[in-house]
């Protein structure tokens, strides 16, 4: 008898599988943390209810078609080196084009989007050719170059703004959504809706996930107004080479340490945030300094994860004044940042520690 359907309590399921020794439930089609629910409401109906502004329910609509093309594709795709650098001087990857490619071709095919931008090369393009575009789109397609080849799992990060700001002089706070696609055994992707943050599963038949009246999709919400709590036992600290010249971040690391804190860290920015959603705890600190200078770009990276962060109940930091990221003015595309986000109390002690 499958586990949901013997009556057993879920602490008496988790006794029956250390004692089995299984390898998980192998009947589910996706896994979560959560307990299995009788029924799951499909993308359109969440967006319906959770996104009242019609025009920004098909630009989200359009950007998780392109993150579930993304998701086959990695599937077949071998990881080589194209032999161009970006402009940011990272070698461009075999992947990293397809995910742009596809990215591309969505925005271009969109209705509703007027402008886009994308890290593997920074520069608002037009593409709205029958100017009835409403939104500028800045995107990451591939985060996570550096460990790609490790199989490790990687994202897509998508921030959205609206025509009245554009990009450039905007803020992250101006964002009217931002989306984070993580494509490891699963894909799932984080979307900012109007009263906080949702996630979202694909598919992992053919036909899509099934819903309580039998029918499939392929987008099903997995989790509904994520809450990040105030306080964290885990910790994920980039640029450890700052530590050598801001003895206020050799502190902070040394304080997770002493306190026995668990470090969960891959090197990949969109794996390492979004455990803070489903483990509901975390914080990411990537603090600069002269010989680690910034690595973050503010509006393909920081603003479409601060947003999120935030709308979980979590804070972000710039890493130097301590205040929001999503303040921080976006003066040029390829603007880059010092960034701690996550648990509110463990990013107000980044400020304590790093900031003053």
């Amino acid at each position: 008898m499958p586990e949901a359907a013997s009556g057993k309590t879920a602490s008496e399921r988790q006794e029956d599988y250390k004692a089995a020794n299984s390898y998980g439930a192998s009947s589910s089609s996706f896994y979560t943390t959560e307990e299995k629910k009788e029924s799951y409401e499909a993308l359109a109906d969440v967006l319906g209810s959770k996104c009242m502004d019609e025009t920004l329910r098909i630009c989200i609509t359009d950007m998780l078609d392109v993150c579930a093309d993304i998701t086959e594709a990695l599937r077949t795709a071998l990881v080589t080196v194209e032999g161009n650098i970006n402009d940011f001087g990272d070698a461009q990857l075999s992947v990293d084009m397809i995910a742009d490619n596809l990215i591309w071709d969505a925005v271009k095919r969109s209705t509703v989007i007027r402008e886009g931008a994308s890290e593997e090369d920074p520069v608002v393009r037009n593409v709205d050719e029958n100017k009835e575009g409403e939104y500028t789109v800045c995107w990451d397609p591939l985060d996570g170059s550096s460990i790609v080849d490790n199989n490790w799992a990687v994202g897509t990060m998508i921030g959205v703004w609206p025509k009245s700001t554009g990009l450039l002089g905007a803020t992250g706070r101006d964002q009217v959504t931002s989306l984070v696609a993580l494509y490891g055994p699963r894909t799932t992707v984080l979307v900012a809706l109007d009263d906080g943050a949702y996630e979202f599963s694909y598919g992992c038949t053919p036909e899509g996930c099934q819903l309580s009246d039998g029918s499939w999709e392929p987008w099903i919400c997995t989790r509904h107004k994520i809450q990040i709590n105030h306080q964290s036992k885990i910790f994920s600290p980039a640029n450890l080479r700052a530590a050598q010249e801001l003895p206020g971040y050799k502190k902070l690391v040394d304080h997770f340490l002493e306190n026995r804190y668990t470090l969960r860290y891959t090197g990949g920015l969109v794996p390492d945030v979004y455990q803070q959603f489903t483990k509901g705890q975390g914080v990411f600190s990537n603090p600069t300094a002269g010989g680690s200078p910034a690595k973050l770009r503010l509006a393909f990276e920081a603003a479409p994860f601060g947003l999120l962060v935030e709308k979980a109940g979590g804070k972000t930091s710039d890493g130097v004044t301590g205040g929001s990221i999503l303040d921080v003015q976006i003066n040029s595309v390829d603007q880059r940042t010092a960034l701690c986000l996550g648990s509110s109390d463990e990013v107000n002690r980044f400020n304590e520690f790093v900031c003053t």
